[in-house]
């Protein structure tokens, strides 16, 4: 069963923190989030917010104010560097791995570690994974380091949110998929998978949001709602 909500109905007049705005999908979510709630942007690009180093992190959680009713991490690269997925094992470059985890696990990991406080009991904290950081659902190989490196995020996410759900048992921390997205950094892997476009992802995602709750806790699920296998 997917688990979806109404969003407007639940958050207008809240206040949403989206990490990464100026990407294809935060963009989106930070138009989508607007029509409801006040709303806080942090990018590199924009002000310097950098989720690869920590003292950037712990300097803007110093900054921002407390009750988040969502804070949203849309950081995240499959290409960095000009490193694209690995289609073999053979072609697994230490440097191209190790950053691939900086900036897809270890990044969310000090954004739960210094940004999570700011999250109300009963808010939502979702961060971005993908479908191919799922080991159940990998079936066709390839990509190893950024398949590692979400599944990384993934357990990461989940052993953060049991600890959070000590203090918060209201809350919501979860990983999700938004689907695969129409952008520039996408476009040449996109091949005959179907896609949507980033207003479409928000509005997807959106809606799953409204219907997350302490029930969801940990979990992993897709635009849709639905489960996805660790």
């Amino acid at each position: 069963m997917s688990i979806q909500g109404d969003f407007d109905a639940r958050f207008r007049g809240g206040r949403a923190l989206v990490i990464g705005s100026t990407g294809a999908i935060g963009s989106a979510l930070i138009d989508r989030f607007k029509r409801v709630m006040a709303v806080d942007a942090l990018s590199r690009r924009e002000n310097g917010f950098d989720v690869t180093e920590e003292s950037s992190v712990e300097a803007w959680a110093k900054r921002l104010p407390e009750q988040y009713q969502i804070i949203f991490n849309a950081t995240g690269a499959l290409e960095i560097d000009n490193h694209g997925p690995e289609k073999t094992i053979r072609a697994i470059d230490p440097e191209a791995m190790a950053a691939q985890f900086a900036l897809n696990a270890i990044g969310p990991a000090l954004i739960l570690k210094h940004l999570s406080p700011l999250l109300a009991d009963g808010g939502v904290f979702a961060s971005m994974s993908a479908r191919v950081g799922s080991i159940g659902d990998n079936g066709l190989g390839g990509w190893i380091s950024y398949r590692a490196a979400k599944a990384a995020q993934n357990q990461i996410v989940h052993t953060a949110a049991i600890e959070i759900a000590r203090k918060k048992p209201k809350a919501a921390v979860v990983a999700l998929h938004p689907g695969t997205v129409e952008s520039e950094l996408t476009r040449k892997y996109l091949g005959r998978h179907g896609s949507v476009t980033p207003d479409e992802a928000a509005d997807n995602l959106a809606r799953v949001i409204a219907g997350l709750g302490p029930e969801q806790n940990g979990g992993f699920f897709d635009w849709k709602g639905e489960v996805i296998a660790w």
